[in-house]
């Protein structure tokens, strides 16, 4: 399994913080989810994170069964029509920037 992250760093807007997890829930996330290939969508909001945890207000990660499949997806029209709307979002009520990290299953289990 191979995870891919994206950490949105940075903070929401003054104001805009309803409006964007609104945005984000129900016009990213079903995007996400048509990515094809993938076998989770995890959308965790700042407040929602565990304590100790990076201070992001946004982390999204999408699991893929391997590479080749994450590949796939990335270049795929459902990843072209989420990039325009992410960029719609991050526009609106965003300050910062998006980035992204790659995790596969044996990091996890702490095996080369």
């Amino acid at each position: 399994m191979i995870t891919r992250f994206a950490l949105f760093e940075g903070s929401v807007k003054s104001g805009r913080k309803d409006a964007f997890r609104e945005a984000v829930t129900e016009r990213l996330v079903p995007l996400w989810r048509q990515f094809p290939g993938n076998s989770d969508v995890r959308v965790m909001f700042g407040e929602e994170r565990d304590a100790g945890a990076p201070e992001y207000p946004l982390i999204l990660a999408i699991t893929y069964p391997d590479r080749e499949t994450m590949s796939g997806a990335l270049e795929s029209d459902a990843r072209n029509r989420s990039r325009e709307v992410t960029g719609e979002i991050v526009a609106e009520f965003f300050d910062g920037r998006i980035h992204h990290h790659v995790k596969e299953a044996n990091e996890y289990a702490g095996r080369p």
